[in-house]
């Protein structure tokens, strides 16, 4: 049975539509893929600025919210158990 005019016709107009339409998803694809790259590299230079809370306190201090910190986990310890 011999394929209708119709049907190629129908056939290429959708291949068309399939095309056109990959065309403008690779389009976005490399568009956000730009995006994400500037997005890395603007999160990465906000990270190199950024300091942890715990550099900008003395041994000392560390060590004494360790204690105090210790301490809460204790108390909520045996908060639970009784």
């Amino acid at each position: 049975m011999a394929v209708s005019d119709i049907q190629k016709e129908t056939f290429f107009n959708l291949l068309e539509q399939i095309r056109t339409e990959v065309q403008t998803l690779r389009k976005k694809n490399k568009d956000l893929n730009r995006d994400n790259l500037k997005l890395k590299s603007k999160l990465e230079e906000i990270q190199k600025e950024q300091t942890d809370i715990f550099s900008s306190i003395s041994e000392s201090e560390r060590i004494a919210m360790r204690h105090k910190v210790d301490g809460l986990i204790e108390k909520l310890d045996n908060h639970l158990k009784s």
